[in-house]
């Protein structure tokens, strides 16, 4: 049996292109005992995958140019060579970017295949959302704080709006479409939101927020931390999650020019990685799952189909074209 795959064709400088990538189609090997076949449902694609692009010592391994890329994905077991999982078990997996793979039943978690949508738990039930979750918690969020969210529309900055909300929270949100600050208040209950392409981000997060910000959830970095620095109340927290708009840099850029502000308003900043909070999966799902069910927090998701668009999913990702979490369906 054959499976297609999507491997990383060669590092990209500056922003990947469709030839960042290559199309193959591998054979697969016979199934040994204690293994099961899986073909993928569906995968999702990953700001924190471009840094992987990249020949740097990271938190996580670097991709291998001429080798099949990874991600999570969510898949069907197709056939079993062992008592661990049966045909028609939904197993969680980090083998996206290809339709079929063989490996150890061991390795893969089933999961509740009553959940619908499945890629639930690649975004709202999945690591998006312990992102998320991970984040507010560790900024020490409390009812009443005033919070800031860059990235607002993207699958980690709508949960956390929406978490912040659902803990009495006033939240504002930033994103880069009309249509996206719509969603944000019309659909997802922010306060307030605005897009930070039309116009000084500092005015008008200031004009959004006008007495002070007690938490910023940090998706961007650049001139939104400045921004939201100059907005921080004191002794505010900020929960430093990523900075996709240096994701792409081909040199470093300035940090904010009014770092001065962490001394003199006592401000606390904190930089997390989701992977070292596996163990609180079980607590965020006890909290975070009903809101889902009751749709108190809404999974917003853009979903495109085939495996082949994948590489097309992925830079519309980096350029912000999704709302929500962007999910490629295989099947």
């Amino acid at each position: 049996m054959t499976a297609r795959e999507i491997r990383l064709a060669a590092r990209p400088k500056g922003w990947p292109t469709l030839e960042t990538f290559e199309h193959t189609t591998v054979e697969l090997p016979p199934l040994a005992d204690g293994h099961v076949l899986v073909r993928n449902r569906c995968m999702s694609v990953d700001p924190y995958m471009r840094g992987r692009m990249n020949d740097v010592k990271s938190y996580v391994p670097p991709f291998q140019v001429g080798r099949v890329l990874d991600g999570g994905a969510i898949g069907e077991v197709i056939e079993s060579a062992s008592p661990l999982l049966q045909p028609g078990d939904i197993v969680l997996s980090m083998r996206g970017w290809r339709d079929l793979f063989v490996a150890p039943a061991a390795e893969l978690p089933k999961v509740d295949a009553s959940v619908q949508p499945l890629s639930l738990y690649l975004g709202a039930l999945g690591m998006p959302g312990l992102t998320a979750w991970v984040g507010l918690r560790l900024a020490e969020l409390k009812a009443g704080d005033r919070v800031f969210v860059s990235g607002a529309a993207g699958a980690v900055g709508s949960i956390a709006g929406q978490i912040a909300k659902s803990r009495g929270c006033f939240v504002v949100g930033s994103a880069g479409t009309d249509e996206k600050v719509h969603v944000l208040t019309a659909a997802l209950g922010f306060d307030r939101a605005f897009n930070y392409k039309a116009g000084g981000i500092r005015e008008r997060l200031a004009e959004a927020a006008p007495d002070g910000l007690d938490v910023y959830f940090d998706n961007v970095g650049g001139d939104h931390l400045e921004a939201a620095l100059a907005c921080m109340r004191e002794r505010g927290r900020i929960a430093a999650c990523g900075a996709i708009s240096r994701y792409n840099d081909e040199a470093p850029a300035p940090g904010p020019r009014n770092m001065f502000l962490f001394v003199t308003r006592r401000l606390t900043m904190r930089g997390f990685i989701v992977s070292d909070h596996a163990g609180e999966r079980g607590a965020f799902l006890a909290e975070v799952a009903p809101f889902v069910r009751s749709g108190q927090v809404q999974a917003r998701e853009t979903v495109v189909d085939g495996l082949e668009h994948a590489p097309q999913a992925f830079l519309d990702m980096l350029a912000g074209a999704n709302i929500g979490k962007m999910i490629v369906r295989l099947s």
